[in-house]
């Protein structure tokens, strides 16, 4: 008697397909459960599936005879790698995301088929080696509300200044948790975070902890989730994806800097880890912590409307104060007359000098990769941008090439203008490797070091310059955001905010929030261990609200502003949108897409009687091309999540994708680029 499998595949198909288990007899024959995984033929293509029912008879599901189901090729798991959990999990994340089933429990899952082991971290040591800190007042009262058992609110939030001591109370908390014995999910941005707190977690709790994130190859991932499933590991680190960890009898959710855009994926299911957080805690009934100086603005109003906890921290605990911030009009001459030549401004030059005379650490700050940031022809105004992408290339020194940031397109850099062949031609702002470039050549005794995806070949690599930057063998470090946050360097006396002005600009609604964060995070590094920490922000536009009010510590003005520009240009968190992009490598294919679906999405008003959404676009996507796919997009507002939600669904199941046009969508979108 044949048994047959209902298994999902990582498709975007709507449905789950049935296939036979191999007869006992069958040497490939393998005793088999719901939340193993099997190979199968789909089509002629081999594929991988995920069992999630096992029955005698044919389930209702199955649209075909009997003679017609396949066999599985081979079962692979030995044992069980999700469970009923993760079925109903993924079931969610496909209605609320918009994605097939299939898709979204691929998602949650390690890729690998065979556990591997790793030795970037040692779980060998079993003891705690921590030093337990003295609480202070204010952290004790955090961990009292957060854990007491008559707090009927779920959400919680942990709000303080930089070097408050927010990642204390986490680790009090876990602590208490884990003598409950229940498990832990403690989640952190993909970025250079990552490092410093996975070391504070395994120093507390040694070989209990489970590390997930993107650094680790498939089978690693999967040798650590089947700790985490025989209980091996009852705390999981990890970035976004480490909130889909198995943990059995979970009893507490911990989001550390909440406000960081890593939280949202960028490929489908488009899911956003504080919402799968919330829907897990919700069912659950447990706890989640999350956590920031700097709050998203959605947070933020639902902390003033008192829909989530509120937990304050507001002294810095290792004898630091709060930095002394002071901004630099690039577009000005300094006090004595001086005028800022290159990207360092005489005043922040000083700075440094001092800062190196007292033997103290300088963080130089600029969220810009390169040496230049494009090619332009000052007799025509030719710039050079990407064919592949609507992008201007960055000159990168080091490689003596034109590169794209978005598609990795190379080009080496022409000596005349392309267009009319001018020989005035040049580059025109600057990246990290400018700045390195001017440091090293204004400081040449000083010990320079850069940070940035261009001259790191690997986590360890970044680990490694953190922790002689830490140690004291490093004076001055430059780059991206991965200095930005979360790190905590006790040396460091002095922040330099090379220009603020960056992603100022960008036709995104989110941009004023974005820079606001950065800059505040970045200067919250300074001066954690003594009171003269100083941070000088250099920018062309110092009176713009997010780096005015980031600069003067005016906090609660930044959003209080920033949510009455939301209201009035009826933008989230005062409505909801989902944007669907069409993005096809014929531009004209591209456009019609996304007009059709256009007149698609209005008739639906009155066919199924909706009324209630509005539709922005179609339009051009800010980025209208990258990776040689032209963008057009279509975005859905509603106050109301389900309504748009619904109106998707239905477009989507009536769509169908012309010849060579590709569908996203994206639910509670971050970024409109």
């Amino acid at each position: 008697m044949s048994t047959f499998l209902e298994v999902l595949v990582n498709l975007p198909l709507p449905q789950s397909f049935t296939y036979k288990n191999l007869d006992s007899q069958n040497k490939k024959y393998k005793p088999t459960t719901v939340g193993m995984r099997c190979e199968i033929y789909f089509g002629s293509r081999k594929m991988i599936g995920c069992i999630i029912n096992i029955s005698n008879t044919i389930p209702p599901s199955c649209t075909v005879s009997e003679e017609k189901i396949k066999p599985i090729i081979k079962i692979i798991d030995d044992e069980p790698i999700f469970f009923e959990e993760q079925i109903k999990l993924s079931e969610w994340i496909s209605k609320y995301y918009l994605c097939s089933q299939g898709e979204a429990l691929f998602t949650m899952l390690p890729s690998g088929k065979r556990e591997s082991s790793f030795s970037s971290l040692s779980f060998e040591e079993d003891e705690k080696t921590f030093t337990q800190k003295i609480l202070s007042e204010e952290q004790k009262k955090a961990i009292d509300e957060i854990l007491n058992p008559e707090n009927k609110k779920i959400f919680n939030y942990l709000y303080g200044p930089t070097g408050t001591g927010k990642t204390e109370v986490f680790l009090s908390c876990a602590e208490k948790i884990l003598n409950q014995d229940k498990g832990v999910i403690y989640l952190v941005p993909e970025i250079s975070l990552t490092h410093q707190v996975i070391e504070a977690v395994i120093k507390r709790f040694g070989n209990t902890v489970a590390v997930l994130h993107s650094g680790l190859t498939g089978s690693q991932k999967l040798k650590e989730w089947m700790r985490i499933i025989n209980r091996e590991a009852k705390i999981v680190i990890g970035a976004r994806s480490g909130i889909f960890a198995p943990v059995p009898n979970l009893g507490l959710i911990i989001i550390d800097e909440e406000h960081d855009g890593s939280y949202k994926s960028g490929t489908t299911p488009r899911y956003h880890a504080r919402q799968v957080a919330m829907r897990i805690c919700t069912d659950k009934k447990i706890p989640l912590i999350m956590g920031s100086a700097t709050p998203s603005v959605e947070a933020w109003k639902l902390m003033k409307e008192n829909k989530i906890q509120t937990h304050t921290l507001s002294k810095r605990l290792a004898g630091g104060a709060i930095p002394k911030v002071e901004i630099i009009n690039l577009s000005e001459k300094s006090e004595d007359g001086r005028k800022t030549e290159g990207c360092i401004s005489p005043k922040l030059e000083d700075e440094i000098r001092n800062t190196l005379q007292e033997k103290k650490q300088t963080i130089l700050f600029l969220n810009r990769r390169g040496f230049s940031h494009f090619f332009k022809c000052s007799s025509c105004g030719f710039e050079l941008k990407c064919k592949n992408c609507s992008v201007s290339l960055t000159y990168h020194k080091t490689q003596k090439k034109l590169i794209c940031h978005y598609c990795g397109w190379q080009l080496n850099p022409p000596t005349q203008c392309p267009e009319c062949k001018s020989l005035d031609v040049g580059y025109f702002g600057f990246g990290t490797e400018f700045i390195e470039s001017e440091v090293k050549s204004k400081f040449p005794n000083a010990v320079v070091e850069r940070i940035d995806t261009d001259n790191l070949s690997s986590q360890k690599e970044l680990q490694e310059k953190l922790d002689l930057f830490r140690n004291n063998k490093i004076d001055i470090l430059l780059g991206t955001q991965m200095v930005a946050k979360g790190l905590n360097f006790p040396n460091l006396k002095l922040v330099g905010v090379i220009m603020a002005d960056t992603g100022l600009h960008l036709p995104d609604f989110r941009a004023s929030e974005r820079t606001f964060s950065l800059i505040v995070q970045v200067a919250g590094r300074a001066g954690r261990f003594f009171p003269d920490g100083k941070v000088i922000v250099q920018s062309y536009s110092p009176n713009r609200s997010p780096i005015y009010y980031a600069c003067k510590n005016r906090i609660e003005e930044f959003y209080d502003e920033e949510l009455q520009q939301r209201k009035i240009l009826d933008f989230p968190p005062f409505s909801r949108l989902i944007r669907l992009v069409f993005r096809s490598p014929i531009k004209e294919a591209s456009e019609l897409a996304a007009n059709s679906a256009a007149e698609i999405l209005e008739s639906f008003r009155e066919k199924y009687n909706y009324d209630d959404y509005e539709i922005l676009g179609p339009s051009e996507c800010p980025l209208s091309k990258i990776a040689a796919n032209y963008r057009n997009q279509i975005i859905l507002r509603s106050e109301s999540i389900k309504t748009i939600q619904s109106v998707t669904a239905r477009f989507i199941y009536n769509y169908k994708n012309k010849q060579g046009v590709y569908l996203e969508v994206d639910v509670d979108p971050t970024n409109l680029l």
